[in-house]
């Protein structure tokens, strides 16, 4: 496979990281939009939102779990940030592996999204 996230995941590519299970990585963003950017990234291999099957919902709400976690690690729980998940071309997915993208760390403002160009 492919896979630019699957190679994180192995470490053959690295990557700073942020938090770490069996089942969810979570790193920082290589181009950061914001001063806290970070991707939360299962393991398993998901090609995008539109390929959760009903076994994987307790994986998704784990990363959603993971999310609230890392943003109360990285002291953007209080004050607030964006949890995005990009999903097919138009939306700007580029790595064609489930993620989300938390952006904190100051006021974010009208973002329309976040491309995958920034992962």
């Amino acid at each position: 496979m492919d896979c630019l996230f699957c190679k994180i995941v192995e470490g053959s590519i690295p990557s700073q990281k942020v938090f770490e299970n069996e089942r969810i990585l979570v790193f920082r963003d290589i181009q950061p939009a914001a001063p806290v950017h970070v991707l939360i990234i299962p393991k398993k291999h998901i090609a995008s939102m539109n390929e959760v099957q009903e076994e994987d919902l307790p994986l998704i709400a784990e990363m959603h779990q993971v999310a609230q976690q890392v943003a109360k690690d990285l002291g953007v729980n209080e004050s607030g940030y964006r949890l995005i998940n990009n999903c097919g071309p138009d939306s700007g997915q580029a790595v064609h592996h489930i993620h989300y993208h938390l952006l904190g760390g100051a006021k974010l403002g009208a973002l329309t999204g976040i491309s995958d160009s920034h992962a």
